[in-house]
């Protein structure tokens, strides 16, 4: 089968090492991942700023780039969330509507794919530390992402999983809205690193970059040792 890596833009700017744990770790199942050099953002800040024309051009860009994969996989709810509204930019052009549909149909967020298609729960990983886990919004309920890390996280041998209270409390970035309501967000990711520091946790895991560049930038300015990882650095970090 022909597997596409979606990088999304946080991940290839800022956290290459997110991508580079994805390849490695999928490596192991026989799963040589593509890279499509044309792909780029997949609109979300244009669509939810209301510029729907420029997301179009965008989502376009991005359907072309995928076009022949059998999957795409990202290190992003929030990202892979987006294409599942390309149905909805496109539903006016019927040729476009149909290839929307086709990407949102082989398109997976990391732990889908590792659980869901690939069957794997198990990678054999060791990781002794004290863990909590934020759920991001996209990830968790546009995607219905809830049991696959979790069952990921609960075959790695030492960890130890803490629940992070009110888990499901958005961490006030959500993309533009950091920047247009930046009081806000402000206040809800200090109230998020609160219920982190409850926990007592020495580990902060999640699944969107961006989530985990919000809070960690939070925990930095409070001078807080918590380490923030993606679930995927976790996971190879622990077969390493």
């Amino acid at each position: 089968m022909k597997v596409s890596l979606f990088i999304t833009c946080l991940s290839d700017a800022i956290y290459p090492r997110v991508g580079e744990a994805m390849v490695r770790l999928l490596a192991r199942y026989g799963v040589q991942l593509e890279f499509p050099s044309v792909q780029t953002c997949c609109g979300q800040p244009a669509f939810n700023s209301g510029y729907w024309d420029d997301a179009r051009k965008t989502a376009t860009t991005l359907i072309e780039a995928f076009e022949d994969s059998d999957f795409v996989i990202a290190p992003s709810g929030s990202c892979i969330g987006m294409i599942h509204h390309y149905p909805k930019l496109f539903e006016k052009d019927p040729v476009m509507l149909e290839r929307a549909n086709k990407l949102q149909a082989k398109s997976y967020e990391f732990t889908q794919f590792l659980v869901k298609v690939l069957g794997v729960t198990d990678v054999g990983a060791s990781f002794p530390h004290k863990v909590t886990y934020h759920p991001s919004c996209h990830g968790s309920r546009l995607l219905g992402v809830k049991e696959e890390p979790i069952a990921l996280m609960k075959q790695v041998k030492g960890l130890e999983l803490v629940p992070l209270p009110f888990a499901e409390d958005c961490c006030g970035f959500g993309g533009t809205f950091a920047v247009k309501m930046a009081d806000i967000s402000g206040a809800m990711v200090t109230e998020k690193v609160d219920h982190v520091l409850e926990t007592e946790a020495e580990v902060l895991v999640g699944l969107d970059m961006a989530c985990m560049m919000n809070i960690a930038g939070n925990l930095r300015y409070r001078d807080k040792p918590v380490r923030v990882m993606h679930l995927a650095e976790l996971l190879y970090e622990g077969v390493k």
